[in-house]
């Protein structure tokens, strides 16, 4: 098997087994983190919990994330990547065994709890991994063709679980994804180059202003994702509200993470190119679709107009900030990775009792704006923050020890 060494990072193309590894582990990986969510009922019912103390497995698993993710990546630096990645894959494989054999939620609780750990270890390798596959100069394109991974997920890995688990059982579905996780082990060990790792980030002269644009970066990532969360968390409470039958969600739902495909690719097709105008052009359809959802309300073809915007502008927003992130070499590309993991979560987290306060204060029609409101708050940091958010790609190199 080829040494780390060996590798030397080349073209899209020439990367493109690594690549697909990458982006199939990663549509796993939002599988396994999302799947509780469509299967809630069944769990709670079947375990004999309220649906509140049922979600607790999702809260388990963000909390994790973000905890975990920036330690479990520092002290886990000098381990090889590939061995890394595949045991990250490992334990997936083993948290959702062991949620679909648990006997009683305690045990289903630890399983969660056990794949919340892995997780904020896999996005944090998978960033990095992504970007030392390539050049600088393609490091864009790459990170958005691993995100696929990610809105597939939403797209097609959560309602394909949920439909299994509703028509043969929830643990069916648990345990169908762990042995789709186990064969994924094997995948990534025949696709996945060895790359090197280490290194402590860019040094020398500038290196605190580098860290001061990551921060940037990683900070306006928190507040878009709380922005998004505020009002994602509910999106379903809204569409009911507008008059949609319950069995219309779901496909609602898959229309509107399908659509978000339009913005991986958008991302795909730019960030290397006009990486500033990317992310404005992105976060100005999140704005403009969650102020038309607002606008529209209650009445459902409008809003679901408004959610087209929303839905396209979100699906390329974690492949620009990750690139942004690991342009500033701040930090080693897999600490950078672990501080996007554990911003996201921390937005989707506090997202959720963001709007659980307005749901219970002005109320659902002030949901949209209040989102809204705070993806300004992080366009206004693009707009002022130019070289966090810089017009052309930084392409020096990056994938060189120490650097």
């Amino acid at each position: 098997m080829p040494h780390a060494s060996d590798w030397s990072p080349g073209t899209v193309r020439e990367a493109a087994g690594g690549l697909v590894a990458l982006t199939v582990a990663t549509f796993l990986a939002v599988t396994t983190e999302m799947l509780p969510v469509g299967l809630l009922p069944a769990i709670g019912g079947d375990m004999r919990v309220s649906d509140s103390v049922a979600g607790l497995l999702v809260t388990v698993y963000a909390f994790m994330v973000a905890v975990l993710a920036v330690p479990l990546t520092l002290s886990t630096a000098r381990f090889s990547r590939k061995g890394l990645l595949q045991s990250t894959l490992v334990a997936y494989t083993l948290s959702n065994l062991v949620v679909a054999v648990a006997p009683n939620f305690g045990v289903l609780a630890a399983g969660r709890a056990f794949g919340g750990i892995a997780h904020a270890l896999f996005f944090s390798v998978s960033i990095g991994y992504a970007s030392r596959l390539v050049t600088s100069a393609f490091t864009g394109r790459a990170l958005a063709l691993v995100t696929a991974g990610a809105s597939a997920g939403f797209v097609l890995g959560v309602p394909l679980s949920t439909s299994l688990g509703t028509a043969l059982g929830w643990r069916a579905a648990f345990g169908v994804l762990a042995g789709v996780c186990a064969i994924t082990v094997v995948v990534v060990a025949v696709l996945l180059p060895a790359v090197p790792g280490g290194g402590t980030g860019h040094t020398g002269e500038g290196a605190g202003a580098r860290r001061v644009r990551l921060g940037i970066v990683s900070t306006t990532n928190a507040v878009v994702y709380l922005g998004q969360f505020t009002v994602y968390t509910f999106v379903s409470v809204i569409l009911l509200a507008t008059g949609l039958p319950l069995a219309g969600v779901g496909p609602v739902l898959l229309g509107i993470g399908a659509v978000g495909l339009v913005g991986t690719w958008f991302a795909a097709a730019t960030l290397d190119r006009r990486p500033r105008a990317t992310v404005l052009a992105l976060l100005g359809a999140v704005t403009v679709g969650l102020v038309g959802v607002g606008i529209a309300f209650p009445a459902l073809a409008g809003v679901l107009v408004a959610a087209v915007v929303w839905g396209a502008g979100f699906g390329g927003v974690a492949s620009v900030f990750q690139t942004a992130a690991i342009r500033t070499r701040g930090a080693t590309p897999e600490v950078i990775g672990a501080l996007v993991n554990s911003t996201a979560n921390i937005g989707i987290g506090g997202g959720a009792a963001v709007g659980a306060a307005v749901l219970a204060g002005p109320g659902l029609g002030w949901l949209p704006f209040a989102g809204a409101a705070l993806v300004v708050v992080g366009l206004a940091v693009v707009l002022v923050a130019r070289r966090s958010f810089p017009s052309t790609p930084d392409v020096s190199p990056t994938h060189s020890k120490g650097t």
